[in-house]
């Protein structure tokens, strides 16, 4: 799951810890938790629901939770805002959900999750090539070592089939992530984060929607998918988009940033424990060598 961690305006220098601190923890491992479960939802409803109708309930839903937030900031908003917003919740939401999906109907959940961790490394990549940002030969190395894994993962097989191409979606999504932080960052800092998220999945719901209705499946969907369909939307976007906005407020952006470590985790446990999706070894070490990639990463930047 991408973030818009950039539009805050609370610096990391002036988080201090508070009485409540001790909830951090206990906050980032939920966000975690919520997080890699989306992987498990989207599983569970892809094929039910086809790529595009399902990503369409996801954004749709998710907004309709943020929508209080830009509704309170609505004049910060102007009308010539929106195409760029528009622009940006295609790159940094539309785009990369359907591609996710798309994957969840091919390869196990936790794939899914693994791709989603190299946000972090072409967030960085992005920078470098197109915003002229330093990257430094200890995040250059772990930009290889993630890309690494990346093709151990696309190389191997879960049950005997190919994943290679569920792999180069999710990567392909994470790199759209990479450019939409950047865009972020550069276009919309010191915009309401919620409010921004909300104005984007809004933007995205509205450009996905004559898709959606033309792919709409015809056939009855059974009621697990629409509850994961639902819990997707509602609470993997748009509940987990205020809990993070909660934590960059009261923690900074770096420390908050954190879950990244534990998306991947929790979306290869969740699979294995509730659908009995298998954990294979090129996943076991394709997982170390990315999660490995983006802790030298995110060191060197700070």
């Amino acid at each position: 799951m991408a973030t818009l961690e950039c539009t805050t305006t609370t610096a990391d220098g002036l988080a201090q810890a508070t009485p409540r601190d001790w909830m951090t923890p206990l906050e980032l491992t939920l966000l975690g938790a919520i997080w890699g479960a989306s992987f498990l939802f989207m599983r569970v409803a892809a094929n039910d629901f086809g790529a595009v109708p399902l990503v369409e309930m996801r954004l749709a839903l998710g907004a309709l939770v943020l929508l209080p937030f830009l509704w309170r900031a609505r004049a910060r908003f102007p009308a010539r805002l929106w195409p760029k917003l528009a622009l940006i919740g295609a790159i940094n939401s539309a785009v990369p959900f359907v591609l996710f999906a798309w994957a969840a109907q091919r390869a196990p959940a936790g794939i899914g999750a693994i791709a989603n961790a190299m946000t972090v490394l072409f967030t960085a990549l992005v920078g470098f090539l197109f915003f002229g940002e330093k990257i430094g030969a200890r995040r250059s190395l772990a930009l290889l070592a993630g890309f690494a894994g990346v093709v151990v993962l696309a190389s191997s097989k879960v049950a005997g089939a190919s994943i290679g191409w569920a792999v180069a979606a999710g990567a392909t999504a994470a790199f759209l992530y990479g450019i939409g932080i950047n865009l972020v960052r550069r276009h919309l800092t010191g915009l309401p984060p919620a409010a921004v998220a909300a104005a984007t999945l809004s933007a995205s719901a509205l450009l996905v929607l004559p898709f959606a209705v033309a792919a709409w499946p015809r056939h009855a969907i059974p009621l697990q998918s629409w509850l994961s369909a639902s819990t997707l939307g509602v609470l993997c976007t748009g509940i987990a988009f205020v809990m993070y906005y909660r934590l960059i407020g009261r923690v900074g952006a770096s420390r908050a940033s954190t879950v990244t470590y534990l998306v991947p985790l929790f979306g290869v446990a969740w699979a294995w424990m509730l659908l009995g999706e298998p954990l294979t070894w090129p996943m076991a070490v394709a997982g170390a060598m990315i999660l490995g990639s983006v802790a030298i990463s995110q060191r060197s930047a700070r």
